[in-house]
């Protein structure tokens, strides 16, 4: 080959430096034909020999230069590699490159003819194959090891720094997701743990927020890095332990009470790690309770005045038990909490209720509330109370005993605050024994004796270890008043004694009444007979008459009838002494008398002078009086008729005060008699005689008798007609009562008035004073028409009733006499202990409506409650229906008991499910009454729980692509709601790679199905994630979604629209060109363009878009679009292509131009291209056989023209080796224009 073709616009052809053949070269030839295109000619070599002479290169450094090209090449190979892995471009175009260059090189290696590389046909193939094989695995990125290892090697030689962004998964923490109850112990140095859930991150420091629950006031409590990892590492190591799959817990110990929020997490990424829920954690003081009990003795029958001292966040519940004798009995308390106390946890109302995102926690607060337990002593022994359990609202429990190892007996070894205990003791009781007004007793002046108490208390049997105080009224005998009771002034004495053994010493006469006695811990009561009269009688006289007995016959004297009148106390003993006159000694004879008067018949069995001497006299009260002083001596020297007797031959009657008495006297001998007879009473004596009795039967009736006691009737002597006297010893006994019989009503605990449970019947105490049995009427005040009779048999005896009012005793009579009535005790006054009663507590939330109360709608899900009102005596017992008729579905019933221990209570409303919810209280009791349905009727509450509304997207899980700048036709979110509308929508966009949410609202939604548009101020380029928070409808109802629990979502894609921009500066560019753009977005690319008024569209696999200029015009882009989104990007980008510059030297002819030395030829340079034009040439040796052209100058000119004529008159070749237009420039191989190819510019 002569040349090598060139275009057109190329620069002439160097003349070549080879040997020319002058006879097929003629000098000035064929002026008019083109110059070749090869610069110049290949010189004749040997067929065998290298094609780079030794001379030049030596055979090792061949072999040297083709094995670093080769070397160059698998390095060129390594990078492509990676650039493939980095980039993930074109695998086809690039093995395709690498086919190409591996088989140039292997193929045309054996041209080079170099010593040990000519290789044969065979080998040359096999090595093209292996080489095609290797492309194919490492283009088509086969897996095999072979292949990391070349990456790996590449980076070695070749890498870059990257920046490469992960999208990590959706990290979250949540503290206490689980709602755990914390309470804190304030008496010990206690701690809680509070769990923090982490999910997909590592936090690497935490800040907790802390309200104080007392004073409100905010504490942030951050937890450093260290303390973070030392929490990771032991929850770690209980992660492997518990559960290996479940979540990362940290616990935070916290030691002070508070309302704790999680506010911040940051991960080791330094980005803030999502808070799924705002959960409000509260630690609470741990409830604790105690019982106060005031003493530790009580009385039998009083209340016990225990209180409960339970402490803690309200409502509370208690469990306690109570030993009575070491018989268990248990016992709770629910719903304790302080009059008028609002609590979220119980009130209605999503913003009560919910605790999230609140800070009020005064309602959290700790609060002590008494819960008093009056309960009637019935038993004496050893009563114990025992707390075993308290509870708050949260669910802390505290539990201070084990019921499987606990007894009563062991409540001494443990704290005494929760277990305390007293002791019931019984109540003394007191009474008279054989002593009363109408049995005095009798003693001896000067004497002191005991006054006969009998003791005995309310139980089995008399307090026989505790020392006793007795009270008692004394009045002196002569200030009684007449009817025998008490004198205003009388004095009231107190009296101390150890032990039953010991009884209060009396001696004056006179009127003693106890009236309270007491043991050294209660008040007894005093039984009847409770007055004890003592009298002392006088002492015992005696004096004598006497009349001499005769012989009715003879008329002699044969004894003497001595008439004995006594005065004192019978019986009576009299001694005396009987001597005759002239006997040495006397003999002691002694005479029994019953009564005041006796006659003794001294009748001597021998005649003499006797002498009789009354030497002693004794009677039931005084022994052995001498009558010495009274010298009453008798002497008779030894010397019968009418009679008359009582009918009875045991005359004795017992009367009342003011009455009058009689007897019948049968009288015997010759009528008429006269009847001589005498009343004694009190040392006194009244003689009557009455004549004249022609009777055989005489009654003697005496006046009214006004003094109470003995009275003696004394028949004296009896005279018959003849006039014969004859004295009579018969006697009658008068017993008259010292006063009326007496009635009133006794006290129950110190009182006259007692509350009973209706319907049972109750005995009142009846105090009667008499000869039993007695009659008493009683009556009614409230029916005062009708009069009641009983007779009671007892002083101490009771009066059964079974109805409520005012009783009062009318009329009293014993077994003789009418009484009296004490007036300031003759009522009593019996309650009833209410019936508990139940009401349902009105208010804004609730009102009454025809039979029922009707509670505020509200919302599946709300907490709500019903507040309850109770009268009666606590603890009261409810038992209730709950009747739930769901919206679909079939009815339900359920059964319920609350127990509560104040007068308000809460029953809290079953919200869960939606439908008609009817509360009926059917059973109503409390502490002492059980449920009676004649006495209760029952409360209905009726309630409508509406459902919450659901919003859901229509087709979950959908990805919905949107551009940064808002078009027109963008697509919408269809979503489906249920409820009642309007509707208040709520969704939250979370946008990844950024902790923060954000939260688009829409109202009044009209319709069940919406479009929801995302405003294009919410979105973020990227994937975000659209989920549900909150739909709201006309009810008020809310549904917020649960942040833990995996929600129906849909995804955003928000494409930036893909852009290009030229990777080079300049506008104009020339043919043959690269014009470059770089592309961002996701390949591949559409770009469309315009070249020639032709609208046009390239694809572009990689970020890199590249066109050849083949052809001058202007090259302009207007729009991209990437395969991320159907966003299209609109631009003007132009480019300019011009035609490459070109010269030609001497009209295109090769011109030899012969000259004498000194003158000078004419070069014509013709350019083509856009002016000015700078051009460069040489000027070199002229060829000659065997000798290479040398350049011997080089210059440079510059034309503004296309054309330009320049004189030379120097020998040699002269050729053009570049040229630059305004825009573009063209060297020949080998040449170089100097730093880049840049525009001329002048």
């Amino acid at each position: 080959m002569s040349g090598t073709p060139r275009l057109r616009s190329a620069f002439p052809s160097t003349p070549q430096t080879g040997n020319r053949q002058h006879a097929t070269s003629p000098r000035f030839s064929n002026s008019n034909s083109s110059l070749p295109d090869v610069a110049g000619l290949t010189s004749l070599q040997e067929p065998n020999a290298p094609l780079i002479p030794f001379e030049t290169i030596d055979a090792p450094s061949q072999r040297l230069y083709v094995a670093a090209f080769y070397v160059a090449l698998v390095a060129w190979h390594c990078f492509d590699l990676w650039h493939l892995f980095e980039e993930d471009t074109e695998s086809l175009w690039l093995f395709m490159k690498w086919i190409a260059i591996d088989g140039i090189f292997l193929f045309g290696l054996p041209a080079l003819r170099i010593p040990w590389l000519e290789w044969s046909s065979t080998t040359t193939t096999i090595l093209f194959l292996v080489h095609a094989l290797t492309d194919g695995i490492m283009m088509f990125r086969i897996p095999i090891p072979l292949l990391t290892g070349l990456v790996a090697l590449s980076k070695l030689f070749y890498d870059r720094e990257l920046a490469i962004i992960h999208i990590l998964p959706e990290g979250s923490a949540v503290l206490n997701p689980a709602n755990e109850a914390f309470c804190l112990d304030a008496s010990s140095k206690s701690s809680v743990t509070l769990p923090i859930h982490i999910n997909q991150t590592t936090p690497t420091s935490i800040e907790l927020l802390r309200v104080d629950l007392d004073t409100a006031t905010e504490e942030t409590i951050k937890i450093s890095e260290k303390e973070a990892r030392r929490m990771r590492k032991e929850a770690e190591k209980d992660r492997a332990h518990e559960d290996p799959d479940g979540p990362l817990v940290l616990r935070y110990t916290a030691k002070r009470t508070g309302l704790y929020i999680l506010q911040r997490v940051v991960d080791e990424s330094k980005l803030d790690v999502q808070r799924r829920r705002t959960s409000n954690t509260v630690v609470v003081a741990c409830p604790k309770a105690q019982v106060k009990i005031p003493g530790s003795n009580r009385c039998r029958n009083e209340l016990s005045n225990v209180v409960l001292e339970v402490e803690g966040t309200p409502p509370l519940k208690i469990r306690y038990r109570n030993f009575i004798n070491d018989v268990e009995r248990e016992a709770s308390f629910q719903s304790i909490q302080p009059d008028d106390f609002v609590s979220p946890l119980t009130r209605q109302g999503s913003d009560a209720a919910v605790l999230r995102g609140s800070k009020d926690i005064s309602w959290a607060r700790s609060q002590k509330i008494m819960v008093p337990i009056n309960e009637t002593l019935t038993t004496s022994g050893k009563w114990m109370y025992w707390v075993d359990e308290v509870q708050d609202a949260y669910g802390n429990t505290v539990t201070y005993t084990d019921r499987d190892h606990q007894s009563s007996e062991g409540w001494r070894h443990e704290s005494s605050h929760l277990q305390q205990a007293f002791v019931v003791h019984e109540r003394p009781r007191v009474e008279l024994e054989n002593c009363s007004s109408q049995r005095p007793l009798k003693v001896a002046k000067g004497v002191t004796i005991s006054l006969p108490v009998q003791y005995s208390s309310t139980g089995k049997r008399a307090i026989s270890d505790s020392p006793y105080t007795l009270k008692y009224l004394f009045t002196p005998e002569a200030e009684l008043s007449p009817n025998g009771e008490h004198a205003p002034t009388a004095q009231t004495k107190e009296v101390t004694l150890k032990n039953t053994s010991q009884k209060p010493g009396v001696q004056h006469s006179g009127l003693y009444t106890l009236t309270s006695v007491s043991t050294e811990f209660c008040e007894g009561e005093v039984l009847e007979p409770a007055s004890c009269l003592l009298e002392n009688p006088p002492e015992p006289e005696l004096s004598l008459s006497t009349e001499e007995i005769f012989d009715k016959c003879a008329g002699n004297p044969i004894g003497l009838r001595v008439d004995l009148d006594v005065m004192g106390t019978p019986p009576f003993t009299i001694l005396y002494k009987m001597q005759r006159k002239g006997d040495s000694y006397a003999r002691l004879q002694s005479e029994q008398l019953r009564g005041l008067r006796g006659q003794l018949e001294l009748t001597p069995p021998e005649a003499g002078h006797y002498t009789y001497t009354f030497t002693e006299i004794s009677d039931d009260v005084y022994k052995g009086r001498s009558l010495d002083a009274a010298r009453l001596t008798l002497e008779q020297d030894v010397k019968p008729s009418a009679s008359a007797h009582f009918a009875d031959s045991s005359p004795t009657r017992q009367i009342c005060l003011d009455e009058a008495v009689s007897f019948k006297v049968k009288l015997q001998g010759q009528q008429p008699f006269i009847l001589e007879y005498e009343l004694v009473h009190g040392g006194k004596r009244t003689k009557h005689k009455t004549e004249s009795i022609n009777l055989e039967e005489y009654a003697i009736t005496t006046g009214k008798l006004k003094n109470g006691g003995d009275y003696s009737l004394a028949l004296v002597s009896v005279t018959d007609a003849m006039g014969c006297k004859e004295f009579l010893k018969d006697e009658a006994k008068i017993s008259v009562r010292h006063s009326r019989p007496l009635a009133k009503f006794g006290q129950l605990e110190n009182k006259r008035m007692v509350k009973t449970l209706e319907g049972k019947k109750i005995s009142l105490p009846v105090r009667l004073a008499g000869v039993a049995p007695w009659t008493v009427q009683y009556r009614k005040l409230e029916d005062p028409a009708i009069e009641r009779e009983i007779k009671l048999q007892k002083d101490n005896d009771v009066l059964d009733i079974d109805g409520q009012g005012t009783y009062e005793i009318t009329e009293v009579k014993d077994k003789f006499c009418p009484g009296t009535i004490d007036e300031s005790a003759s009522r009593f006054e019996v309650r009833w202990i209410p019936r508990p009663q139940l009401r349902i507590l009105e208010g804004s939330s609730v009102t009454f409506v025809e039979d029922k109360y009707v509670k505020k709608d509200v919302c599946e899900g709300e907490e709500d409650l019903v507040e309850l009102g109770f009268s009666g005596t606590p603890p009261y017992v409810v038992k209730y229906e709950e009747h739930h008729k769901p919206e679909y579905g079939a009815k339900s019933l359920r059964t319920k008991e609350l127990n509560a221990a104040l007068g308000i209570a809460s029953v809290q409303m079953d919200t869960s499910q939606a439908g008609r919810h009817e509360y009926k209280f059917v059973q109503l009791g409390d502490y002492n009454y059980d449920h009676d349905p004649r006495k209760y009727s029952p409360l209905l509450v009726q309630q409508h729980v509406n459902s919450r509304p659901t919003a859901q997207f229509t087709t979950p899980g959908k990805t919905y692509s949107y551009c940064s700048v808002e078009t027109s036709g963008e697509e919408v979110i269809p979503m489906t709601l249920k409820g009642v509308p309007p509707f208040n929508l709520e969704v939250e966009i979370r946008h990844h790679g950024s902790s923060k949410a954000e939260t688009y609202r829409e109202f009044n939604i009209k319709s069940t199905t919406h479009s929801l548009r995302i405003p294009h101020r919410l979105l973020h380029l990227g994937n975000s994630a659209l989920e549900i928070r909150k739909v709201r409808d006309a009810n008020g109802c809310t549904r917020r979604t649960d942040p833990n629990s995996p929600l129906p979502r849909v995804h955003i894609s928000v494409h930036e629209p893909p852009s290009i921009r030229p990777l080079e500066s300049q506008e104009h560019f020339c043919v043959g060109d690269r014009i470059s753009y770089a592309l961002s977005g996701q390949p591949p690319f559409n770009v469309f363009y315009n070249f020639e008024g032709v609208e046009r569209k390239a694809a572009a696999p990689s970020t890199t878009f590249r066109r050849i200029a083949e052809k001058p015009g202007v090259f302009t882009i207007t729009a991209v679009k990437d395969s991320a989104s159907e966003c299209k990007a609109y631009t003007s980008i132009e480019k300019f292509i011009h035609e490459m510059p070109s010269v030609r030297v001497s009209k295109g002819r090769e011109e030899y131009v012969d000259i004498h030395e000194g003158g000078e030829a004419e070069i014509l340079f013709e350019f083509g291209g856009t002016p000015p034009f700078e051009f460069t040439y040489t000027r070199s040796t002229n060829e000659r056989k065997g000798k290479k052209s040398q350049v011997l100058e080089t210059k440079s000119e510059v034309s503004h023209e296309h054309s330009m004529r320049i004189r030379a008159s120097l020998e040699g070749t002269y050729e053009v080796v570049a040229i630059k237009d305004r825009y573009c420039a063209y060297a020949k191989p080998g040449q170089d224009l100097g730093k880049g190819q840049k525009l001329l510019k002048y």
